[in-house]
């Protein structure tokens, strides 16, 4: 995923940017960095942030920094901003999304006349230096931005400093959020909501989808009015986001009151007679807390998240590291767990990995049952539009796995029919993986209980990892 802060002051604004950027280290692991622009001109710096936080590797930079407009990114793949000279003068960028077709632009642009990219990642292109060349197509700035989100294939959302100005575009459909607050004598631009409100300021307006804004330090000025469709990504609440935010106007910490609230009312008509309900920190506490609420069964933690080493919830980007260092910041409380039916409330099932080795360290640490409850619906679909996990292949799902099992060389002609929750093949699978999973029951959220558990109108939420409908 990754993340994003931004600040126009009429003072220096790094204490302000060094500390609303590190309220994004949630939304990604690999590369941190903050860029300005002052008296002095640009000043840039880009660290990778793997096995030190932001904030330890960038307090050096934020002390010798200074300027009066600044943005600030934290990365889970590519370095940036990136700092670039063209024919719009110098300016940094930062971007936020996923781009599915990068090899048919970077071919195209190539056929045009381009003849080489710089900033590379393991031999790959940076897409955030392909969005900058897509920009400088076009005579200005604003237009440049139109076309690189029109000529994408995903979603694109990025913030682009000069020095009259940072421009600040969220992408057409309003899949991921920016929020904009304000004090005396600055603005700020945020991904999380919550980031700027222990800096002073106080929340200003939220943009709309493909809203494009120029912010300095005495206003903010909409350059491209918000479209009317919009199709934010609905984990965002579910997981994404952290429990002091809010998007759309919905808090992240209600919604997943409400979610538990209404899996335990669906839970009802089976109830398991659990002994305790635990959620899977952190993600999935909150949806724990509402289902205990609801249902009356005692909420308990017998997990505990060890945060003084393990802070961030995101790990390294090697899938077998993730799992094995997921493990590890887990420390369990054994008083609460021996003898005890429990009732495991996570955020999702991804590959299944994690949560098959979490119930099985419960079965050896003495859970007489360990009964699933995920706080969505099971994920059919690898998400086209945002970086929300290092899947290569639908199959890494483990819904996938156990439907081409079932369907065979024919998977894809039903996968409609696994998606919905009264249908025989969507029973048929939820079984299958919870036999395969060694779980004593599992229950997914349903997508319409969901949705209600958010509260805004269907419509504007994008739900295609569930359903495959964009």
């Amino acid at each position: 995923m990754g993340g994003f802060f931004a600040v126009a002051s009429k003072q220096d604004c790094v204490f302000d940017l060094f500390f609303g950027t590190d309220y994004h280290s949630h939304l990604g692991t690999r590369r941190g960095g903050m860029a300005v622009y002052g008296n002095q001109g640009f000043d840039r710096a880009i660290h990778n942030i793997e096995n030190t936080p932001f904030r330890t590797k960038f307090e050096k930079d934020a002390n010798e920094m200074k300027g009066y407009m600044g943005i600030g990114c934290i990365s889970d793949y590519e370095p940036q901003p990136l700092l670039v000279r063209s024919h719009h003068g110098t300016y940094v960028i930062t971007t936020v999304g996923k781009i599915n077709n990068m090899e048919s632009l970077t071919t195209e642009l190539f056929q045009s006349g381009h003849t080489h990219f710089m900033e590379m990642t393991s031999g790959e292109i940076n897409p955030t230096e392909l969005v900058s060349i897509l920009i400088n197509q076009k005579e200005n700035i604003v237009e440049g931005i139109q076309y690189a989100q029109d000529k994408i294939d995903g979603s694109l959302t990025m913030m682009i400093l000069t020095s009259r100005g940072i421009y600040i575009a969220r992408d057409k459909l309003g899949r991921t959020p920016v929020a904009l607050g304000r004090k005396e004598d600055a603005f700020c631009a945020s991904f999380e909501s919550f980031a700027y409100l222990n800096l002073g300021y106080e929340e200003y307006r939220e943009l709309g989808p493909g809203e494009i804004v120029v912010m300095n330090p005495e206003s903010i000025v909409t350059l491209v009015k918000p479209g009317e469709k919009m199709k934010i990504c609905t984990f965002l609440w579910v997981y994404y986001g952290y429990p002091s935010s809010s998007y759309e106007g919905v808090s992240v910490e209600q919604m997943r009151y409400r979610c538990g609230e209404l899996l335990a009312e669906r839970d009802m008509e089976a109830a398991v007679g659990a002994d305790t309900v635990a959620g899977v920190p952190d993600s999935g506490t909150a949806h724990a807390v509402g289902y205990a609420n609801k249902s009356g069964i005692p909420f308990s933690r017998p997990f505990i998240k060890y945060t003084p080493t393990w802070p961030r919830s995101f790990m390294p980007t090697m899938q077998s590291k993730r799992d094995q260092i997921a493990k590890m910041k887990l420390i369990p409380v054994h008083d609460l767990i021996k003898g005890r039916r429990l009732l495991l409330i996570d955020d999702s099932i991804v590959r299944g990995t994690q949560l098959r080795e979490t119930t099985e360290f419960l079965y050896r640490s003495g859970a007489k049952e360990v009964h699933i409850r995920p706080a969505c619906p099971p994920l059919v679909y690898g998400c086209k539009f945002l970086n929300f996990s290092r899947s290569r292949s639908d199959m890494d799902l483990i819904t996938r796995r156990i439907i081409r099992r079932m369907e065979g060389d024919h998977a894809e002609e039903v996968l409609e029919e696994y998606t919905n929750p009264d249908s025989q093949r969507y029973h048929d699978m939820v079984e299958a993986i919870g036999r395969e999973m060694n779980f004593s029951s599992l229950r997914f959220h349903r997508l319409d209980d969901m949705i209600k558990s958010v509260g805004i109108e269907p419509c504007k939420l994008c739900t295609y990892c569930w359903n495959g409908k964009e």
